[in-house]
């Protein structure tokens, strides 16, 4: 049987019917044939993770059991500090002593679980930049079609766990670079709550807007994945006392109000499968018990604005040395970007600050009105990369298509599964977004879905000649 979900791989490990080490050798094969055309990973750590596996296995044999990441191969963003190798944030710029010998809040809380991790995915550069190959860094590729895009920036996570590189993995969402990568990659991706997870030890790019969120193919997975890393740490200011306990999951929505978001997420150029899939989804959560009605969400566009000025200024802040230093070390999109930081005026950067605040509180009135909001999580599939490697594609004009920017914005908890495909057999995905701090309800909501849908549990054709791990 092929075991394409943590959750089922947890289930054989307790089960006896594999073990860490044959999932984790079986992953590793899989980089082994895939990852030169998939771009996976900047590091492995195939010595470590083998050593993990098989520390895993003797626990669980002698009755010591971390909980469901136990023994599960993972991959880890590579702007998270991780003692066993460098953190570069897939650039030349960065310190190589920044975070040297240090883990991340969150990975120490996933060792700290039993997760063999893997090795550190491939990003864009500080999670801000475009694919470039310019750099002598690996260029990721989707492995649904390794001439697209797997969307950034986590996007050597969203990869990996869509090739069966590892069953789950950490990305960050700053402007979309969890929920982006899930979609183009058919997979699933939750963006919590600002705050609910500790961003320390992660490279920053924008402080108000960082989430560090689970990335997986179920919504059950990112569930068992969140209950591991959310929770208080004294290293980070914004982070909250808010831990989170795995949902009780529900055959049904009944009761459940739902918020169908249209306006703004059908630009011209959409894919032609995209309102019949997001028709069909809304259709699923009526037929699961669910009310749906038409809402529009408040102050759309300047939310959108109000993400990108915020995270242009709020890179420079962090870059402005090293701009001023090593501006040719910095890939071109990634400079482009913190340019735009420097266009903003400080009255620009406040003002920006206050209508979020105006938005937070028209969405805590919405959110009196239903209990989940869903839309699109992008209107195309994932675009070709040949036109990001040689600049014919203008930038701006995909993001018009992707609908994530808004809620970094205003924080709340948003989470990416799949709806279908395209004619062409490209994944699509559905947001479903939240109050603040309901997460536990946008997994219900994810579950049930993917109680009746098996697109979550679509597999891309193997790049090489290695099978998925079984």
């Amino acid at each position: 049987m092929t075991l394409r979900t943590l959750t089922e791989a947890a289930e054989a490990l307790r089960a006896g019917t594999t073990t860490s080490r044959r999932l984790t050798e079986q992953a590793l094969a899989v980089a082994d044939e895939s990852d030169r055309h998939l771009g996976v990973y900047l590091h492995r750590f195939d010595e470590y993770a083998l050593d993990r596996a098989d520390v895993a296995d003797a626990e669980l044999a002698a009755g010591v059991d971390r909980g469901p990441l136990h023994g599960i191969p993972f991959g880890v963003k590579d702007i998270l500090a991780m003692a066993e190798g460098p953190t570069t944030a897939q650039s030349l710029v960065l310190d190589p002593a920044w975070g040297a010998g240090k883990d991340a809040p969150v990975v120490a809380r996933l060792k700290q679980a039993g997760a063999v991790i893997t090795g550190k995915t491939s990003t864009m550069e500080f999670a801000c930049g475009m694919p470039d190959d310019s750099k002598p860094f690996p260029v990721p590729r989707n492995p649904w079609d390794p001439a697209t895009w797997p969307g950034g920036s986590s996007s050597g996570t969203g990869g990996g766990v869509a090739s069966g590189m590892f069953f789950a993995g950490l990305g960050t969402d700053t402007g979309g670079s969890i929920r982006i990568p899930a979609a183009f990659c058919g997979i699933t991706g939750l963006m919590p709550t600002f705050g609910r997870v500790p961003k320390s030890g992660c490279v920053p790019l924008g402080y108000s807007l960082d989430h560090i969120g689970p990335m997986a193919r179920s919504a059950q997975d990112c569930a068992a994945v969140l209950e591991v890393i959310a929770g208080r740490h004294a290293s980070d200011p914004d982070c909250v006392d808010a831990p989170f306990s795995g949902p009780a999951w529900a055959e049904d929505l009944t009761g459940l109000r739902v918020g169908v978001v249209r306006d703004g997420h059908f630009p011209v150029g959409s894919d032609p499968a995209l309102p019949g899939a997001f028709d069909a989804t809304v259709a699923l959560l009526a037929e699961s018990g669910a009310s749906t009605t038409p809402v529009a969400l408040p102050y759309w566009t300047e939310m959108i604005t109000a993400d990108i000025v915020t995270m242009c200024c709020e890179a420079l802040a962090y870059h402005r040395t090293d701009t001023q230093r090593r501006w040719a070390d910095y890939y071109p999109a990634t400079r482009s970007m913190l340019a735009r930081g420097a266009l903003v005026s400080g009255a620009d950067y406040v003002q920006a600050q206050r209508m979020r605040r105006v938005a937070q509180d028209a969405l805590r009135r919405l959110f009196t009105e239903v209990d989940v909001v869903v839309c699109p999580t992008a209107s195309v599939p994932a675009p070709p990369l040949d036109g990001y490697l040689t600049g014919g594609t203008d930038i701006m004009a995909l993001f018009e298509h992707i609908h994530t920017g808004y809620w970094d914005s205003v924080g709340n908890p948003v989470l990416a599964l799949p709806m279908g495909f395209t004619a062409a057999g490209m994944p699509l995905s559905v947001q479903v977004a939240g109050r603040p701090f309901a997460e536990a309800q946008l997994l219900r909501v994810g579950q049930v879905l993917q109680a009746r849908t098996d697109w979550h549990l679509q597999l891309p054709e193997p790049v090489g000649d290695t099978e998925l791990a079984a």
